[in-house]
């Protein structure tokens, strides 16, 4: 539990760094969106381009591994719409947030340390090949959602056209796909543009965590706790142990592979659901409070799970 604690317990003081910075008026109230918009146009594009262009597409390739991952993601996502919809009935882009919630891993700031201390190097592709699948993959089509919403009452063609241009112009999209193409033709980012990018990239985490305990300072962390609950009993023990049945059951995958794919999927709830929520102002308070209490409750939920997994 030490090695778990080490990790996420930072995360959860960082959010609380802000909380306290925006509850003894450090920060102002306009703080919290200020950040937040430096991480969506500037922080997160520099670290999906540089961290895309650096990956070798045929390594990054494991197809048992994107089904499990990927499956257990598609699971989850589509149980929590499922009951959203009658239990928690709000509008289209709230529930699309409603089901990132409930499957959109802390990839890049808790699975990448994790996977390291679990295996080694040999966790460092799993866990990069993880942070490509939700930030590449499964935000854009949060952004899709998201545009349906917001188009709605256009003709279906107008619905089309808008949900492609507003998720092709997303910066995350844009960069991710620049970095990604960069790499397969073969180029190499010059080291001046990659030590760029790494700087910037690297306030990406520090400052989304900070911006929700600044949201958080003058709201209640309580509210909606029933539909937070759900949210959080989906992230940490539903998406995992679909993940693991089609690692471990449905698919003969190698080892390392197989419990990197459980552990991704048993991380709490990503920051940048937050991060898009108020890019939006939808779902906002619900996506901080999961956030913030998955966290916490993941200390005990993955220690659990490397004893399980057999991980030393």
């Amino acid at each position: 539990m030490g090695a778990v604690v080490d990790i996420i317990l930072p995360v959860f003081a960082i959010m609380l760094t802000g909380y306290l910075c925006g509850r003894f008026k450090v920060l102002g109230p306009a703080s919290s969106q200020a950040l937040n918009s430096f991480v969506y146009f500037v922080a997160l594009p520099a670290l999906f381009f540089v961290s895309m262009a650096r990956v070798e597409i045929a390594e990054a390739f494991n197809g048992p591994f994107l089904i499990a991952l990927g499956g257990g993601m598609l699971g989850g996502f589509g149980l929590a719409v499922l009951v959203g919809v009658f239990v928690f009935p709000n509008r289209l882009a709230a529930l699309g947030l409603h089901g990132l919630c409930a499957i959109f891993s802390n990839t890049g700031y808790l699975g990448i340390p994790l996977l390291l201390i679990a295996f080694g190097e040999a966790g460092k592709l799993p866990a990069i090949v993880g942070t490509i699948l939700t930030g590449a993959v499964v935000m854009p089509i949060g952004l899709a959602i998201i545009e349906v919403d917001l188009s709605q009452g256009s003709r279906p063609a107008r619905i089309v056209a808008n949900v492609v241009l507003g998720v092709a112009k997303s910066p995350l999209v844009l960069s991710a796909a620049f970095g990604l193409g960069i790499s397969a033709i073969g180029w190499e980012v010059p080291s001046a543009i990659a030590t760029f990018c790494d700087i910037l990239g690297t306030a990406a985490s520090p400052c989304a965590l900070i911006a929700i305990g600044l949201f958080m300072a003058n709201r209640s962390v309580t509210a909606g706790m029933l539909e937070v609950g759900w949210l959080v009993t989906i992230k940490l023990t539903v998406q995992p142990a679909l993940t693991w049945w089609l690692a471990y059951v449905v698919m003969d995958m190698e080892p390392i592979w197989a419990a990197a794919a459980v552990i991704l999927a048993a991380l709490p709830t990503g920051a940048l659901v937050f991060v898009l929520a108020q890019q939006y102002d939808i779902y906002v308070q619900r996506a901080t409070a999961t956030i913030m209490i998955s966290t916490v409750v993941s200390l005990v939920t993955l220690s659990f799970l490397f004893a399980f997994l057999g991980v030393n």
